[in-house]
């Protein structure tokens, strides 16, 4: 009885793990706006360390998932439209804010290590080929729209103050010509 009795706890250990693990990514990856569908068959250890460590400066994440359990877990999540992409050695790289910072991120990686493919993309809840990746990895990113974006706004403000200003230094100007005029007269 005792011999039974260990597989059947095994067994529900590995579910509860399953289930653990299916909540995780359904948690994180599923809520994300902007995934990428990785292969990276081919990458060694280091690179792969190296490609991670870009990925979490950029502000994102990046997870290796199991093809079964993802898309268990994505089956009710924007994400389960590329269920038929969870094939092979797969990765998903994901971000909650910034779709190009990411998406250079890839692009420039992909440059120097071929090995990474991007199988496909999730981008507001629409399904882009991988294809797309270099027109979203040319467009600036989210802080660098906001600064053009500032620098736009503050343009007129200050075109107004330099001719509001301009009399008043042009006053000032003569003023100062008038009064150097007449001390070299009085000199």
């Amino acid at each position: 009885m005792s011999t039974s009795a260990a597989p059947a706890t095994g067994l529900s250990a590995n579910r509860a793990a399953k289930a653990q693990e299916i909540d995780e990514i359904a948690g994180s990856v599923g809520k994300a706006p902007y995934a990428f569908l990785i292969d990276y068959k081919g990458l060694n250890v280091p690179d792969v360390t190296e490609f991670r460590r870009k990925v979490r400066a950029s502000g994102s994440e990046y997870v290796v998932v199991k093809n079964t359990l993802a898309v268990r877990a994505l089956r009710n999540a924007p994400l389960g439209q590329l269920a038929g992409e969870f094939k092979g050695m797969t990765g998903v790289a994901y971000s909650a804010t910034d779709v190009v910072g990411l998406a250079k991120v890839l692009h420039d990686f992909a440059k120097t290590h071929p090995a990474l493919k991007v199988k496909a993309a999730l981008v507001d809840g629409q399904v882009v080929s991988a294809k797309e990746l270099e027109a979203l990895a040319s467009m600036p990113t989210r802080t660098e729209l906001v600064a053009k974006l500032l620098g736009l706004m503050q343009s007129p403000v200050r075109r107004l103050v330099t001719v509001l200003s301009g009399p008043q230094r042009n006053l000032a100007i003569t003023l100062s010509a008038v009064a150097k005029q007449k001390e070299e007269s009085a000199a």
